[in-house]
C-alpha cells in the first residue's frame, strides 16, 4: 500500500470517528434532555392534592416517569457504545480483529 493511499485511509478513518463522535453528542444532548423532563415530572406531582383522583393522578405520572428514567438509562447506555464505536472507527487500521 502506498504511503498516500494509507493517509487517505487515515484521513477517511479520522472523518468517520469524528462523525460517530457528532452523533453520541447529539445523544448525549438528548439524555439532557430528558433529565429535564424528568425534573418536571417531579414538578407535577400535586403532593397537596389528597384526593383519589389526586393519588391516581400522581401513581400515572410516577410510572410515567419510571419508564422515561429507563429509556434514559438504555440511551445512556447507546451514548457509551458509540463513543466506543467512535473510537473504533477512528484508529488508523481499524480493529486489528476486523470487528468493531
Amino acid at each position: 500500500m502506498s504511503i498516500d493511499a494509507a493517509a487517505g485511509d487515515m484521513a477517511a478513518a479520522l472523518v468517520r470517528g469524528s462523525q460517530v463522535q457528532q452523533l453520541a453528542a447529539r445523544m448525549a444532548g438528548c439524555t439532557d434532555r430528558v433529565e429535564t423532563v424528568l425534573a418536571g415530572f417531579r414538578q407535577i406531582q400535586l403532593l397537596d392534592w389528597q384526593s383519589a383522583a389526586g393519588r391516581a393522578y400522581r401513581n400515572s405520572v410516577a410510572l410515567q416517569e419510571a419508564a422515561l428514567g429507563r429509556a434514559r438509562d438504555r440511551l445512556q447506555d447507546a451514548v457509551s457504545a458509540v463513543n466506543s464505536h467512535a473510537r473504533a472507527v477512528a484508529e488508523p487500521c481499524g480493529n486489528p480483529s476486523g470487528r468493531y
